[in-house]
């Protein structure tokens, strides 16, 4: 060996043992038979939202993609969102008189989307155009939806089930 790599063999070393670095001695060790293992630390793992022949089916029969369900800051709101990609077809999710719910079976709810004094209802009912993002509105009052839950989002003939809410 060299003296370069010598150096920085030694530089490496002594870099670990600064940086404090350490083990706990259970990370060490097996746990004992009788005992159950430490929980885990949680995953970064995301769920997929929608599978992909789902996310096809959408795009050729509705003409919409990228459908997501999200909770507002305070979780009394809802957000069901949807990217439009043909806006013939995604004229019936717009439309006023079609009634909006999002169904949630785990909490045995259907939210509705409110309708306030002087605003209206809580959704966009502009003539859909290709390529921008619509969203409508649900009440979440007493929060019974909870971010993790599998939701169906109902609008008219338009039904999109399984969706995550995030």
């Amino acid at each position: 060996m060299n003296k370069t790599t010598m150096l920085a063999k030694g530089m490496l070393l002594a870099g670990v043992l600064a940086s404090g670095i350490s083990v706990p001695a259970e990370a060490q060790s097996p746990a004992p038979a009788g005992k159950p293992p430490a929980p885990a630390v949680p995953s970064r793992y995301q769920p997929s939202r929608f599978p992909k022949r789902a996310e096809m089916y959408y795009g050729m029969v509705w003409g919409v993609d990228s459908l997501s369900v999200k909770t507002g800051e305070s979780g009394e709101i809802i957000r069901f969102a949807y990217r439009v990609l043909d806006g013939e077809k995604a004229k019936a999710l717009n439309d006023k008189k079609a009634e909006a719910s999002l169904i949630d079976p785990q909490a045995r709810v259907k939210l509705v989307v409110p309708e306030l004094p002087f605003v209206g209802a809580l959704r966009q009912s502009a003539t859909p155009e290709a390529g921008k993002i619509y969203w409508m509105a649900f009440s979440n009052k007493g929060r019974p939806v909870k971010r993790g839950d599998r939701v169906s989002v109902v609008i008219g003939q338009f039904r999109a089930d399984g969706l995550v809410v995030e």
